[in-house]
């Protein structure tokens, strides 16, 4: 809880760059695009979204499913006018699954 809150005092995201908040569990990943200013999300991806759902058939592991979830959360802010944000990674430590939706999102052309 610490850590959490010494990180989220210094990040504060806008309409036009928004806080992209990820959250782990065991099985899934989440990411959402909010917006501070206006206390409003404006959009969420995870791995049970059914865009990402159809492009993993064939995953082999939990760190695949970051990536492919950070791919389709770019296009989506792509599409929607978004090019850039401001990455919130909670109590969450930079490895693993959480570089991984990273990775996919800067792949995609979205920058952190």
């Amino acid at each position: 809880m610490k850590v959490k809150k010494k990180l989220k005092k210094n990040i504060k995201g806008t309409a036009t760059k928004p806080r992209l908040s990820v959250y782990r569990s065991l099985n899934h990943i989440y990411v959402q695009f909010i917006d501070d200013l206006n206390s409003k999300t404006l959009f969420s991806i995870s791995s049970l979204t059914d865009e990402v759902k159809k492009q993993l058939s064939n995953v082999k592991n939990k760190t695949d499913v970051g990536k492919i979830v950070g791919k389709v959360a770019a296009e989506t802010a792509l599409n929607k006018g978004i090019t850039s944000g401001v990455f919130d990674r909670g109590s969450f430590r930079y490895h693993g699954r959480i570089k991984a939706l990273a990775d996919g999102l800067r792949e995609s052309g979205f920058k952190i």
